[in-house]
């Protein structure tokens, strides 16, 4: 029986998932129904993606009985109250990153998952990419020996992206884009919460960080260099260097296609995608889809690869990254 996906905004992430999700045998997803705050915009979509139901607000897409799962395309400053609204509906939840404004945020969604008994996660596409997962095998056979150092950079000149910038959409590198790189070096580290943070960075005038650079301190002499900018392009790669060795990944950002060890390349092609995409290599959302489906059909209310306690350790880490370059939002005044 396939996978029911309600789809919650019409905006260029949700428009590449639904590329993605109609990449996957029919039989196994389907999406049954899409919400917009505008009908028309609602209508326009389900028409383009021959989607069944459309409606002009996320209640109603809450109160849809047919839904077995809702992917959350919507801004970050309504994850909060639209996943509550879901989860208080019975829906299970596959919400895009960051998973909320900041941490308190992000433990009252977690608590609500767990007593409402539904599935939750937070949408870090790359962690399901097949680069990923060699990654995770290069690690668990000592390939690189104990590992030291972990580097990681994303940087997209994006400042002309309004939401990028404005405060009152959640604007900034670290929620926007910095937060891949976080969520990396926590993968490495297995999760592990750092013995210290520190962080340096710059804010633009709108009140949010332009570029930031983070040092996450672990015991046994291990660090993590992570850096982020909205402000200028960045060669965008990551590093895994350990005593024996050393894991790259040469085009990091989100969406990696090929990985290096010890000087040996490893590509895996994309799926082919027969539509347009907003944004490269979105097609691979389909790993991520494909995930959740088989978590739902194992009774799973969290993933196995993007664990919420990860998700809790992501936000406590950039809270304090924004503490310490003094980037407040609204969310965080409450």
């Amino acid at each position: 029986m396939a996978t029911k996906w309600g789809i919650c905004s019409v905006g260029k992430i949700s428009q590449d998932f639904m590329v993605a999700l109609e990449s996957l045998p029919a039989k196994d997803h389907q999406a049954v129904a899409v919400a917009a705050r505008d009908l028309n915009r609602a209508q326009d979509f389900a028409q383009t993606h021959n989607i069944p139901k459309a409606y002009g607000s996320y209640e109603e897409l809450a109160m849809d009985a047919h839904i077995d799962i809702i992917y959350v395309g919507a801004l970050h400053i309504v994850h909060r109250d639209v996943v509550l609204m879901f989860m208080q509906n019975g829906k299970n939840v596959l919400c895009e990153k960051p998973l909320a404004m900041n941490s308190r945020e992000v433990r009252e969604l977690i608590a609500a998952s767990k007593e409402y008994n539904l599935f939750f996660m937070e949408a870090f596409w790359s962690r399901f990419f097949p680069v990923y997962e060699q990654i995770r095998i290069y690690l668990s056979e000592n390939a690189i020996g104990d590992v030291k150092v972990v580097s990681a950079e994303f940087g997209s000149k994006i400042e002309d992206v309004p939401r990028v910038i404005a405060k009152d959409h959640g604007g900034g590198a670290l929620l926007n884009i910095g937060c891949y790189c976080v969520q990396f070096a926590l993968m490495v580290f297995n999760g592990e919460k750092p013995e210290s943070v520190t962080a340096k960075g710059f804010i633009n005038e709108t009140g949010v960080d332009e570029t930031v650079t983070i040092i996450l301190q672990y015991s046994k002499k291990r660090q993590a260099i992570l850096t982020c900018t909205t402000a200028t392009d960045l060669p965008n790669r990551a590093l895994i260097c350990g005593s024996k060795g050393m894991i790259q990944i040469p085009s990091f950002m989100c969406c990696p296609t090929s990985v290096i060890l010890n000087e040996k390349e490893t590509t895996f092609p994309l799926p082919p995608c027969t539509k347009p995409l907003n944004y490269d290599n979105d097609i691979g959302l389909c790993y991520e889809a494909e995930h959740v489906r088989q978590c739902l059909l194992k009774g799973l209310k969290e993933s196995p690869l993007m664990s919420l306690e990860e998700s809790e350790t992501v936000a406590n880490i950039m809270d304090e990254v924004r503490k310490q370059i003094g980037v407040i939002y609204p969310q965080d005044m409450v």
